[in-house]
């Protein structure tokens, strides 16, 4: 077991009160009606797995459930930093090579 900080309640919780949702910073297209349907499928249904560091969309569902990233290392399962949705990480794959 361990703790997650919620960067909007400003504290660490324990790691029931959160949901992981998947990979973070994905973009939405800017007109879907455009897209073609591999596009689509892709945008909808293909996310990178990478072996090392990765940036995640969490929620805090038992908390103020509000959504923020974590980059996270997917070797060891540590938590590098948590940082609000419109914020940009401070820590990426190259940066901690």
């Amino acid at each position: 077991m361990f703790s997650i900080y919620c960067p909007y309640c400003e504290e660490h919780r324990e790691e029931e009160e959160f949901h992981a949702k998947g990979q973070a910073h994905i973009a939405r297209p800017r007109d879907p009606e455009s897209c073609s349907d591999k596009e689509w499928g892709e945008y909808l249904y293909f996310r990178d797995n990478p072996r090392g560091l990765h940036h995640e969309l969490w929620v805090h569902a038992a908390g103020c459930r509000k959504f923020f990233n974590i980059t996270r290392d997917t070797q060891n399962y540590e938590i590098k930093e948590t940082y609000k949705i419109e914020a940009e990480p401070r820590i990426t794959a190259t940066q901690a090579q």
